[in-house]
């Protein structure tokens, strides 16, 4: 589990190719040492990965291609600046909002546009996500933790203010970015337990 509130910004070391899956290597530099044990977990670009192997400053990490195929991991080269979050610990204050690491789909960045001393990003949204994204809801945008400021249509507009530019990599956005989406954990249960109908749980069928 984490919050959604970068420590860290790492680079990709390199990208090693295991007949399908590759095993990234992830300069680590920033983040505690005691949170990258083999085995400890880590969000890259709010993707949930376990450390696998220590050498140096960077960490290795295996990605299977199911995780290659449904996230940007698959198109990120040796020289890539990434998000970085260790795991959530009980004595950590929760910054941000819940977020799982798993990832929902890939959006796009659509606009970007100055906003006296913030900016204003826009991203389209897949389609089987527009439902769980709310006005003043929670949206993980590469492990970024973002209040949603409007929804409309596909597009979800967000603020970033000069932190959040500075200390991730959402300062490098462009047009045409692909970016990691995590909607709001709360929603997906939400509509779990209420099932597809509306219905209570418990209740009879009418």
């Amino acid at each position: 589990m984490f919050t959604g509130i970068v420590q860290a910004v790492g680079r990709l070391v390199a990208v090693e190719d295991r007949g399908g899956d590759v095993r990234l290597e992830v300069d680590v530099t920033g983040l505690p040492e005691a949170r990258l044990a083999p085995g400890a977990s880590v969000a890259v670009n709010g993707v949930c990965l376990t450390v696998t192997g220590r050498q140096g400053s960077a960490a290795a990490f295996d990605v299977s291609r199911e995780t290659l195929a449904r996230t940007t991991l698959g198109r990120c080269v040796a020289g890539a600046r990434l998000n970085l979050e260790p795991a959530l610990t009980l004595a950590d204050p929760l910054g941000g909002h819940l977020v799982t690491g798993h990832v929902d789909g890939v959006g796009e960045v659509v606009a970007i546009e100055p906003d006296v001393r913030s900016t204003r990003v826009t991203f389209r949204l897949p389609p089987a996500l527009v439902r769980y994204v709310a006005r003043k809801g929670s949206l993980c945008v590469d492990g970024v933790s973002l209040t949603v400021n409007e929804v409309s249509g596909d597009q979800a507009g967000v603020n970033l203010v000069p932190h959040t530019l500075a200390h991730t990599i959402m300062g490098d956005y462009n047009i045409g970015t692909a970016v990691n989406l995590e909607v709001d954990l709360i929603a997906r249960y939400l509509e779990r337990l209420l099932g597809e109908q509306g219905r209570i749980p418990g209740q009879p069928p009418d």
